[in-house]
Protein backbone atom coordinates (compact mmCIF):
# COMPACT_ATOMS: atom_id res chain seq x y z
CA UNK A 1 0.00 0.00 0.00
CA UNK A 2 0.88 3.63 -0.57
CA UNK A 3 2.20 5.62 2.30
CA UNK A 4 2.20 9.51 2.08
CA UNK A 5 4.14 12.06 4.45
CA UNK A 6 4.17 14.96 5.52
CA UNK A 7 7.54 17.14 6.81
CA UNK A 8 7.93 20.34 8.95
CA UNK A 9 11.18 21.32 8.64
CA UNK A 10 12.65 23.21 11.50
CA UNK A 11 16.37 24.06 12.15
CA UNK A 12 16.57 21.25 14.79
CA UNK A 13 14.19 19.04 14.37
CA UNK A 14 11.62 18.36 11.65
CA UNK A 15 8.26 16.32 12.51
CA UNK A 16 6.78 13.37 10.61
CA UNK A 17 3.84 12.19 9.71
CA UNK A 18 2.76 9.16 7.93
CA UNK A 19 -0.59 8.08 6.63
CA UNK A 20 -2.10 5.37 4.83
CA UNK A 21 -5.70 4.62 3.58
CA UNK A 22 -6.69 7.79 4.60
CA UNK A 23 -5.26 7.74 8.14
CA UNK A 24 -2.29 8.34 9.88
CA UNK A 25 -0.12 5.25 10.74
CA UNK A 26 2.95 7.07 12.74
CA UNK A 27 4.08 10.38 13.73
CA UNK A 28 6.80 11.18 15.36
CA UNK A 29 10.09 13.87 15.90
CA UNK A 30 13.94 13.28 14.04
CA UNK A 31 16.86 15.89 13.64
CA UNK A 32 16.44 18.03 10.51
CA UNK A 33 19.23 15.86 8.78
CA UNK A 34 17.99 14.46 5.45
CA UNK A 35 20.25 10.67 6.17
CA UNK A 36 18.23 10.76 9.61
CA UNK A 37 15.28 11.37 7.95
CA UNK A 38 15.87 8.80 4.99
CA UNK A 39 16.32 6.44 7.41
CA UNK A 40 13.51 6.88 9.16
CA UNK A 41 10.99 7.26 5.94
CA UNK A 42 12.43 3.24 5.02
CA UNK A 43 11.94 1.84 8.46
CA UNK A 44 8.40 3.36 8.67
CA UNK A 45 7.35 3.80 5.09
CA UNK A 46 8.94 1.68 3.29
CA UNK A 47 6.44 2.31 0.34
CA UNK A 48 6.51 5.96 0.53
CA UNK A 49 4.99 7.27 -2.17
CA UNK A 50 5.12 11.20 -1.59
CA UNK A 51 7.26 13.41 1.35
CA UNK A 52 6.07 16.40 1.06
CA UNK A 53 7.56 19.61 2.71
CA UNK A 54 7.19 23.34 2.48
CA UNK A 55 9.62 26.13 0.90
CA UNK A 56 11.62 27.59 3.33
CA UNK A 57 15.42 28.07 4.08
CA UNK A 58 16.35 24.45 4.09
CA UNK A 59 14.03 23.57 1.23
CA UNK A 60 16.90 23.26 -1.45
CA UNK A 61 18.67 21.01 0.79
CA UNK A 62 16.16 18.57 1.72
CA UNK A 63 14.88 18.46 -1.55
CA UNK A 64 18.74 17.63 -3.17
CA UNK A 65 19.33 15.61 -0.24
CA UNK A 66 16.26 13.23 0.21
CA UNK A 67 16.37 12.90 -4.04
CA UNK A 68 19.67 11.68 -3.65
CA UNK A 69 18.67 9.30 -0.95
CA UNK A 70 16.00 7.69 -3.16
CA UNK A 71 13.08 9.27 -1.21
CA UNK A 72 10.27 11.15 -3.78
CA UNK A 73 10.61 14.37 -2.16
CA UNK A 74 8.18 16.96 -2.93
CA UNK A 75 7.99 20.66 -2.35
CA UNK A 76 4.99 22.26 -2.46
CA UNK A 77 4.47 26.61 -2.37
CA UNK A 78 4.04 27.23 1.64
CA UNK A 79 1.43 29.71 1.18
CA UNK A 80 -1.28 27.56 -1.02
CA UNK A 81 -0.48 24.84 2.02
CA UNK A 82 -0.95 27.36 4.43
CA UNK A 83 -4.74 27.51 3.77
CA UNK A 84 -5.30 24.18 4.40
CA UNK A 85 -2.74 24.09 7.90
CA UNK A 86 -4.54 26.70 9.66
CA UNK A 87 -7.95 24.69 9.48
CA UNK A 88 -6.58 22.56 12.18
CA UNK A 89 -7.77 23.38 15.92
CA UNK A 90 -4.50 23.89 17.54
CA UNK A 91 -0.84 24.98 15.61
CA UNK A 92 1.67 22.63 16.44
CA UNK A 93 4.23 21.25 14.21
CA UNK A 94 2.78 17.97 14.56
CA UNK A 95 -0.43 18.63 13.65
CA UNK A 96 1.77 20.91 10.23
CA UNK A 97 3.24 17.40 9.67
CA UNK A 98 -0.28 15.67 9.58
CA UNK A 99 -2.13 18.43 7.23
CA UNK A 100 0.93 18.00 4.91
CA UNK A 101 0.75 14.27 4.65
CA UNK A 102 -3.22 14.60 4.50
CA UNK A 103 -2.48 17.35 1.30
CA UNK A 104 0.23 14.09 -0.24
CA UNK A 105 -2.05 11.75 0.24
CA UNK A 106 -4.87 13.98 -1.60
CA UNK A 107 -2.85 15.62 -4.29
CA UNK A 108 -4.09 18.66 -3.27
CA UNK A 109 -0.80 20.98 -3.61
CA UNK A 110 1.34 23.10 -5.74
CA UNK A 111 4.68 21.84 -6.92
CA UNK A 112 7.93 24.21 -6.60
CA UNK A 113 10.54 23.51 -9.10
CA UNK A 114 13.56 23.64 -6.54
CA UNK A 115 16.90 25.47 -8.51
CA UNK A 116 20.04 22.89 -8.17
CA UNK A 117 22.95 24.04 -6.69
CA UNK A 118 25.03 25.86 -9.25
CA UNK A 119 22.17 28.17 -9.99
CA UNK A 120 21.93 28.73 -5.95
CA UNK A 121 26.20 29.36 -5.76
CA UNK A 122 25.03 32.17 -8.41
CA UNK A 123 22.09 33.70 -6.81
CA UNK A 124 24.45 33.43 -3.26
CA UNK A 125 27.18 35.08 -5.03
CA UNK A 126 24.84 38.02 -6.20
CA UNK A 127 23.27 38.33 -3.13
CA UNK A 128 26.49 38.48 -1.07
CA UNK A 129 27.63 41.14 -3.67
CA UNK A 130 24.73 43.15 -3.03
CA UNK A 131 24.54 42.91 0.94
CA UNK A 132 27.81 44.33 0.93
CA UNK A 133 26.96 46.97 -1.90
CA UNK A 134 24.46 48.05 0.46
CA UNK A 135 26.43 47.75 3.60
CA UNK A 136 29.13 50.00 2.40
CA UNK A 137 26.45 52.84 1.22
CA UNK A 138 24.82 52.63 5.24
CA UNK A 139 28.42 52.87 6.27
CA UNK A 140 29.67 55.97 4.32
CA UNK A 141 25.90 57.07 5.04
CA UNK A 142 26.24 57.09 8.91
CA UNK A 143 29.67 58.70 8.40
CA UNK A 144 28.28 61.50 6.65
CA UNK A 145 25.16 61.76 9.34
CA UNK A 146 27.56 61.83 12.17
CA UNK A 147 30.42 64.28 10.94
CA UNK A 148 27.63 66.84 10.04
CA UNK A 149 26.51 67.13 14.12
CA UNK A 150 29.97 68.87 14.02
CA UNK A 151 29.34 71.14 11.01
CA UNK A 152 31.51 69.12 8.83
CA UNK A 153 29.68 68.23 5.52
CA UNK A 154 31.15 65.72 3.32
CA UNK A 155 30.96 66.83 -0.69
CA UNK A 156 29.05 64.59 -2.54
CA UNK A 157 31.65 61.92 -3.97
CA UNK A 158 32.49 58.11 -4.47
CA UNK A 159 35.08 55.57 -3.69
CA UNK A 160 38.61 57.29 -2.75
CA UNK A 161 37.35 60.63 -3.23
CA UNK A 162 35.02 60.08 -0.42
CA UNK A 163 37.36 58.89 1.81
CA UNK A 164 39.85 61.96 1.07
CA UNK A 165 37.17 64.51 1.54
CA UNK A 166 36.55 62.53 5.06
CA UNK A 167 40.13 62.66 5.82
CA UNK A 168 40.54 66.15 4.97
CA UNK A 169 37.80 67.77 7.25
CA UNK A 170 39.34 65.11 10.27
CA UNK A 171 42.65 66.78 9.77
CA UNK A 172 41.62 69.61 12.60
CA UNK A 173 39.54 67.25 14.58
CA UNK A 174 41.22 65.08 16.61
CA UNK A 175 38.80 63.80 18.78
CA UNK A 176 36.17 63.24 16.26
CA UNK A 177 38.72 61.28 14.22
CA UNK A 178 39.43 58.32 16.99
CA UNK A 179 34.96 57.94 15.84
CA UNK A 180 34.77 58.31 12.39
CA UNK A 181 38.27 56.69 11.67
CA UNK A 182 37.24 53.25 12.28
CA UNK A 183 34.04 53.31 10.79
CA UNK A 184 35.84 54.79 7.64
CA UNK A 185 38.19 51.97 8.08
CA UNK A 186 35.01 49.44 8.12
CA UNK A 187 33.73 51.17 4.95
CA UNK A 188 37.50 50.47 3.55
CA UNK A 189 37.19 46.63 3.66
CA UNK A 190 33.49 46.65 3.14
CA UNK A 191 34.22 48.44 -0.56
CA UNK A 192 37.31 46.54 -1.15
CA UNK A 193 35.33 42.93 -0.49
CA UNK A 194 32.26 44.26 -2.70
CA UNK A 195 34.95 45.17 -5.51
CA UNK A 196 35.99 41.48 -5.29
CA UNK A 197 32.49 39.78 -5.52
CA UNK A 198 32.17 42.54 -8.63
CA UNK A 199 34.70 41.01 -10.50
CA UNK A 200 34.45 37.51 -9.74
CA UNK A 201 30.51 38.09 -10.83
CA UNK A 202 31.53 39.73 -14.34
CA UNK A 203 34.30 37.04 -14.73
CA UNK A 204 31.36 34.51 -14.17
CA UNK A 205 29.04 36.20 -16.41
CA UNK A 206 31.99 36.61 -19.62
CA UNK A 207 32.45 32.88 -19.74
CA UNK A 208 28.61 32.09 -19.50
CA UNK A 209 27.31 32.34 -22.73
CA UNK A 210 24.00 32.56 -21.89
CA UNK A 211 24.51 35.91 -19.77
CA UNK A 212 26.74 37.71 -23.04
CA UNK A 213 23.42 36.87 -24.81
CA UNK A 214 20.92 38.67 -22.29
CA UNK A 215 23.52 41.55 -22.26
CA UNK A 216 23.71 42.33 -25.65
CA UNK A 217 20.16 43.79 -24.77
CA UNK A 218 20.56 47.87 -24.02
CA UNK A 219 20.76 48.07 -19.98
CA UNK A 220 21.04 44.89 -19.03
CA UNK A 221 24.47 44.38 -17.34
CA UNK A 222 25.99 41.48 -15.96
CA UNK A 223 24.28 41.33 -12.75
CA UNK A 224 20.86 41.18 -14.22
CA UNK A 225 21.54 38.82 -16.63
CA UNK A 226 23.42 36.76 -13.58
CA UNK A 227 20.07 36.91 -11.45
CA UNK A 228 17.81 36.33 -14.33
CA UNK A 229 19.24 33.40 -15.44
CA UNK A 230 19.59 31.42 -12.07
CA UNK A 231 16.19 32.43 -11.29
CA UNK A 232 14.84 31.01 -14.74
CA UNK A 233 17.34 28.27 -14.91
CA UNK A 234 16.02 26.40 -18.19
CA UNK A 235 13.81 28.41 -20.42
CA UNK A 236 11.42 25.34 -21.06
CA UNK A 237 10.57 25.37 -17.60
CA UNK A 238 8.18 27.96 -19.22
CA UNK A 239 5.51 26.88 -21.66
CA UNK A 240 5.36 30.79 -22.83
CA UNK A 241 7.26 33.75 -21.98
CA UNK A 242 4.78 35.95 -20.98
CA UNK A 243 4.50 33.67 -18.14
CA UNK A 244 7.64 34.62 -17.04
CA UNK A 245 6.07 38.70 -16.16
CA UNK A 246 3.54 37.16 -14.15
CA UNK A 247 5.70 34.64 -12.35
CA UNK A 248 8.05 37.89 -11.31
CA UNK A 249 5.08 39.37 -9.93
CA UNK A 250 5.31 41.87 -12.72
CA UNK A 251 1.00 41.59 -13.73
CA UNK A 252 -1.72 43.81 -12.28
CA UNK A 253 -3.84 41.74 -9.76
CA UNK A 254 -7.57 41.12 -10.99
CA UNK A 255 -10.31 40.99 -8.16
CA UNK A 256 -13.82 40.16 -9.32
CA UNK A 257 -16.94 39.05 -7.59
CA UNK A 258 -20.23 39.82 -8.79
CA UNK A 259 -20.53 42.86 -10.11
CA UNK A 260 -16.95 44.04 -9.53
CA UNK A 261 -14.16 43.53 -11.50
CA UNK A 262 -11.12 45.69 -11.40
CA UNK A 263 -7.26 45.72 -11.64
CA UNK A 264 -5.18 46.23 -8.87
CA UNK A 265 -1.13 47.01 -8.68
CA UNK A 266 1.12 44.37 -9.54
CA UNK A 267 1.18 41.30 -7.16
CA UNK A 268 5.07 41.49 -6.20
CA UNK A 269 5.18 37.65 -5.84
CA UNK A 270 8.63 35.83 -6.86
CA UNK A 271 11.74 37.03 -6.78
CA UNK A 272 12.07 40.68 -5.39
CA UNK A 273 15.35 41.33 -6.22
CA UNK A 274 14.99 40.14 -9.66
CA UNK A 275 12.26 42.27 -10.27
CA UNK A 276 14.17 45.35 -8.54
CA UNK A 277 16.95 44.93 -10.81
CA UNK A 278 14.38 44.93 -13.85
CA UNK A 279 13.14 47.53 -12.73
CA UNK A 280 16.56 49.74 -13.05
CA UNK A 281 16.84 48.63 -16.14
CA UNK A 282 13.42 49.92 -17.05
CA UNK A 283 14.33 52.74 -16.11
CA UNK A 284 18.23 53.15 -17.70
CA UNK A 285 16.29 52.29 -21.09
CA UNK A 286 13.81 55.29 -20.70
CA UNK A 287 15.96 57.75 -19.38
CA UNK A 288 19.96 57.16 -20.15
CA UNK A 289 20.22 54.52 -22.81
CA UNK A 290 21.42 56.19 -26.17
CA UNK A 291 20.29 53.12 -27.54
CA UNK A 292 17.03 53.89 -30.18
CA UNK A 293 15.05 50.18 -29.96
CA UNK A 294 11.67 49.50 -30.54
CA UNK A 295 11.04 48.54 -26.81
CA UNK A 296 12.17 52.28 -25.89
CA UNK A 297 10.00 53.88 -28.14
CA UNK A 298 7.39 51.94 -26.67
CA UNK A 299 7.96 53.06 -23.10
CA UNK A 300 8.38 56.49 -24.08
CA UNK A 301 5.38 56.27 -26.25
CA UNK A 302 3.60 54.69 -22.89
CA UNK A 303 5.21 56.96 -20.76
CA UNK A 304 3.40 59.89 -22.35
CA UNK A 305 -0.12 58.08 -21.81
CA UNK A 306 0.47 56.08 -18.02
CA UNK A 307 3.43 58.32 -16.47
CA UNK A 308 6.92 57.13 -15.84
CA UNK A 309 6.00 54.70 -12.97
CA UNK A 310 3.89 52.58 -14.49
CA UNK A 311 5.40 52.50 -18.12
CA UNK A 312 9.06 51.58 -16.06
CA UNK A 313 6.74 48.38 -14.55
CA UNK A 314 5.53 47.50 -18.22
CA UNK A 315 9.01 48.01 -19.94
CA UNK A 316 10.11 45.80 -16.83
CA UNK A 317 7.72 43.32 -17.39
CA UNK A 318 8.71 43.24 -21.44
CA UNK A 319 11.93 42.87 -20.69
CA UNK A 320 11.82 39.68 -18.49
CA UNK A 321 9.30 38.33 -21.51
CA UNK A 322 12.06 38.90 -24.26
CA UNK A 323 14.89 37.97 -22.17
CA UNK A 324 13.15 34.12 -22.25
CA UNK A 325 12.58 34.16 -25.81
CA UNK A 326 15.89 35.27 -26.26
CA UNK A 327 17.30 32.02 -23.97
CA UNK A 328 14.57 29.92 -25.87
CA UNK A 329 15.44 31.30 -29.48
CA UNK A 330 19.70 31.38 -28.80
CA UNK A 331 19.42 34.87 -30.97
CA UNK A 332 21.34 38.54 -29.79
CA UNK A 333 18.44 41.38 -28.60
CA UNK A 334 17.15 42.76 -31.91
CA UNK A 335 16.60 46.44 -32.09
CA UNK A 336 13.83 46.82 -34.72
CA UNK A 337 11.64 44.05 -33.38
CA UNK A 338 8.09 44.83 -32.78
CA UNK A 339 7.03 44.75 -28.88
CA UNK A 340 3.71 43.80 -29.08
Amino acid sequence: MDEYIGLDVSLRETAVAIRRDGKRVWRGKCASDPQLLSALIRKHAPAAKRVVFETGPLSVWFFHALTAEGIPAICIDARHAKAALDMAANKTDANDADGLAHLAEVGFFREVRVKGFDSMLSRTLVAARTKLVRTTLDVANQVRGLMKTFGLIVPRSMGGKFEANVRSLLADSADLSRVILPLLEAWRNLRLQATKLTQQLLAEARRNQQCRLLMSIPGIGAITATAYLTAVEDPANFKRSRSVGAWLGLTTRQYQSGEVDYDGHISRRGDAHLRSLLYEAAVVILTRSQANSALRCWGMKLREKIGFKRSAIAVARKLAVIMHAMLTSGELFNREASTA
